[in-house]
């Protein structure tokens, strides 16, 4: 299956199909004009996935060059940005070449941004190995790493040249991390899809329990769904792509607060900051207190855990307030959130006041 993103002289495909890891090689050679690629990835994902996809390439007449970094969050910094474009300098990358990323969301993040400054610009491809940076992370351009400040806050708009999604690497995840990225394809349906949404709660245990048909299914939507929004608003200057953060305002303050550490992974806060979304909405009468339950129903049906103090983060609400002033969505000193009128009926509410959300998640984390 091929998903177009449509964006001009930007476009590019997203390739979906089982054992595409191994079969890479006639895609990636058309990008590679000196029969070299560097790759990189992390430990984890090199001792499972690197051999295939080294075969793949080398049975296209490619050789690889990987640069392989520590696994987790913490490697979303400026040293390891400093230590892959080195590397890449030092392999001598050049303008015309494409650099791949091969492994999660911090991989692909921290490789597109290295890419969209070495020699003010070279080509990159992302194979992603997580179902979050399969439906969401590795499509739409987004590069970045984290600051002391705040998550994503050092970054550029850099779209790839293509991504490679294999579903069958999703079998290598732990089910943690398999969850986790359950909760981008659950906020597709949130946002404005209400039919998937109901798919959603009826296959969802079949998606974290391996079925493939399922897996398939749920990426191909996801991955759709994000690419029409990224040809609408590829660089977020509306409320079309701004969307996409449902969940994420509330979700990286947890995460701030948990250190962005493995404490809380970046889906299991988008989880609980979809399940607080929706429950603000329905506390300001915006949406059906029915449906803001439903929300919370499925995300706990499917092993969430949604409250920050069982979570180990029921941190005083002034502090979570004031993690989220440090979030890039800020305009003129007003913190826009994302909520609903429903299922499927997301909006950007720019006019919440910070007292109310304060009061708010101070009901939230006492409870």
């Amino acid at each position: 299956m091929i998903v177009d993103v449509a964006l001009g002289s930007r476009s590019y495909p997203i390739h979906i199909a089982p054992g595409l890891l191994g079969a890479a090689g006639p895609l990636l050679a058309p990008l590679a004009p000196r029969r070299r690629l560097a790759v990189v990835t992390d430990a984890q994902v090199a001792a499972l996935h690197l051999p295939a996809l080294t075969a793949g390439l080398e049975a296209a007449g490619l050789s690889v060059d990987p640069i392989i970094l520590p696994p987790g969050e913490k490697t979303k910094d400026w040293a390891h940005l400093e230590q892959v474009t080195e590397a890449l300098l030092t392999l001598g990358v050049e303008r015309g070449d494409a650099v791949v990323a091969l492994g999660g969301g911090v991989i692909g993040d921290l490789t597109g941004f290295a890419a969209s400054m070495l020699r003010r610009g070279c080509g990159f491809v992302q194979i992603p190995t997580t179902l979050l940076a399969q439906v969401d992370s590795s499509v739409g351009g987004k590069t970045a790493i984290n600051a002391r400040a705040g998550k994503n806050l050092v970054g550029a708009f850099y779209q790839p040249a293509m991504v490679l999604i294999d579903p069958d690497v999703l079998a290598t995840l732990p089910p943690r991390e398999l969850r986790a990225g359950y909760a981008e394809v659950v906020k597709y349906g949130l946002i404005g899809d209400p039919e998937f949404f109901a798919w959603c709660e009826a296959h969802g245990a079949a998606v974290l329990a391996g079925d493939a048909a399922a897996q398939a299914h749920a990426i191909a939507v996801s991955c759709r769904a994000k690419a029409l929004v990224v040809a609408q608003d590829e660089r977020e200057t509306g409320d079309i792509r701004a969307l996409l953060n449902l969940g994420h305002t509330f979700g990286h303050a947890f995460e701030a607060e948990a250190g962005f550490s493995s404490r809380l992974l970046h889906g299991e806060g988008v989880a609980l900051g979809m399940a607080l979304a929706f429950r603000l909405s329905a506390a300001r009468g915006l949406c059906p207190a029915a449906e803001a339950e439903r929300v919370v129903a499925h995300l706990a049906a499917v092993g969430f855990e949604l409250s920050p103090r069982a979570l180990g983060l029921a941190a005083p609400a002034p502090r979570l307030v004031a993690h989220m002033m440090q979030d890039k969505k800020m305009r003129a000193g007003t913190l826009p959130f994302i909520l609903a009128r429903g299922i499927g009926k997301a909006f950007v509410a720019r006019d919440v006041p910070l007292p109310d959300v304060e009061a708010f998640l101070e009901e939230v984390v006492a409870g």
